[in-house]
């Protein structure tokens, strides 16, 4: 069975080159063109990916992302935004967005983030095999897809988790943005790093205790490893 896309964006021309593309690629496409008949089409259409436009009539992407978000639908969200800020991207991952492409976009890089979105997908349950990781306080543990410090839970996003288990697995290496691109966003194209940029930091700000990281440092001209922190260790008992 083809997979399933919803497009939500008010602009016809957009609306009209996606469609015809998405379908080429084999896909089955329904589009809408408000924020609030989203949550009528998930229901009825039952999409496997959402493709968001930010700037919506009715209620804007960012909010229709969080109320999808807030009611347990995790179904993975490529957001669309004419705005080039840093800013906007922080808020629009922050929102749950799974990734975002900035107006005006290339059709076949969009296709295959989407692809590479459902490949992900595929690959997760193999992790469920895997042992708890401790390093230091910090605990992941893959057959809960979750993390704990100091046997707290961390309220980690979907994408959050991913990135701090790959970090974890390759404890003390140095890691780039592509590899990191490649590693949990399976894009193996040039594309903007500052997706990585941004999970890393709301990552610090989840499980890093003070202005300096202890976990996840940066390693200039590279990108970013996770270390053990000195004299931190973790109580199996927690």
């Amino acid at each position: 069975m083809n997979k399933k896309i919803l497009i939500v964006d008010d602009e016809p021309s957009i609306t009209t080159l996606l469609e015809s593309n998405l379908r080429l690629a084999g896909y089955e496409v329904h589009s809408v063109q408000d924020g609030e008949a989203v949550f009528r089409a998930t229901q009825d259409f039952r999409p496997d990916l959402i493709i968001l436009d930010l700037m919506l009539p009715k209620k804007n992407g960012l909010d229709v992302c969080r109320k999808l978000r807030a009611d347990g639908n995790m179904v993975p969200i490529i957001m669309l935004t004419a705005l080039q800020d840093t800013a906007d991207v922080v808020t629009g991952l922050d929102s749950g967005a799974d990734d975002y492409m900035s107006k005006p976009f290339s059709p076949q890089e969009l296709i295959s983030r989407i692809q590479a979105l459902f490949r992900r997908l595929q690959l997760l349950p193999g992790v469920e095999e895997e042992e708890p990781i401790i390093i230091g306080a910090l605990e992941i543990r893959p057959s809960e897809r979750e993390a704990r410090l100091a046997g707290e839970r961390i309220d980690l996003t979907p994408k959050e988790y991913e990135l701090l288990h790959f970090l974890c697995r390759h404890k003390g290496k140095a890691l780039s943005r592509r590899q990191l691109l490649h590693g949990i966003w399976d894009y193996h194209f040039v594309s903007d790093t500052r997706i990585v940029d941004v999970h890393i930091s709301h990552l610090r700000d989840k499980i890093e205790r003070g202005h300096v990281p202890q976990y996840i440092v940066t390693v200039r001209g590279v990108g970013y490893k996770l270390v053990e922190p000195a004299g931190e260790r973790h109580n199996p008992g927690q």
